[in-house]
């Protein structure tokens, strides 16, 4: 669970940042919509295998971009 005091002179909305900005970088919100459907074995693994590929992809156009300068 995240949590986040308030400081003396902090108002709402920058505390409501500070704490939306914690529960990103925790990750658990991002686990709690995983977990919100059932998910076969089979349709994870092709997740994770479609995730790749597209990392893949991405670093070999960065390299491109860096090789084209």
């Amino acid at each position: 669970m995240t949590h986040v005091r308030r400081e003396p002179d902090e108002n709402l909305e920058r505390l409501l940042r500070r704490f939306r900005r914690k529960l990103q970088e925790s990750g658990s919100l991002r686990a709690y919509r995983r977990a919100r459907f059932f998910v076969s074995k089979g349709e994870q693994r092709r997740e994770k295998q479609r995730r790749a590929a597209r990392r893949l992809l991405q670093r070999q156009r960065r390299l491109k971009e860096r090789m084209a300068r």
